[in-house]
């Protein structure tokens, strides 16, 4: 009888966490046969490297070394002040908006008076 096996299209990267690692290197401690620390090795479905590199971390305190670091760019603290002049070019844009269609209501305005004998009279403003 032949056993069903599935091949996965893509293996997933392994991902040990800083207990699992505390772990297998107290496992890997108390190896003292010949042999047993290879078997441990096959059985967890690591490499020598990978103890290798965790007794280093172990033994320099870096316990947020054996722990996975979070990838890509690392997010920017938000500055209050970009925060304030973000807004106010938001308002600024606005008020803009806002001017330029009461300038061209003004102008209708003109032109309606005009069209209708009656024109208002020049603006001193401008």
């Amino acid at each position: 009888m032949a056993a069903d096996t599935e091949v996965v299209a893509k293996a997933a990267r392994r991902r040990f966490t800083a207990a699992e690692k505390l772990r297998v290197l107290r496992e890997a401690d108390r190896c003292t046969k010949p042999g047993e620390l290879s078997a441990l090795l096959r059985r967890e479905g690591l490499y020598s490297s990978h103890l290798s590199t965790w007794r280093v971390a172990r033994r320099n305190g870096e316990l947020a070394g054996l722990t996975p670091r979070p990838r890509g760019p690392q997010a920017k603290p938000v500055d209050p002040r970009d925060k304030k002049i973000a807004e106010l070019e938001r308002e600024t844009r606005r008020l803009q908006a806002r001017l330029e269609r009461a300038e061209g209501l003004i102008e209708l305005q003109k032109k309606v008076a005009q069209l209708l004998g009656n024109p208002l009279p020049n603006d001193e403003r401008a």
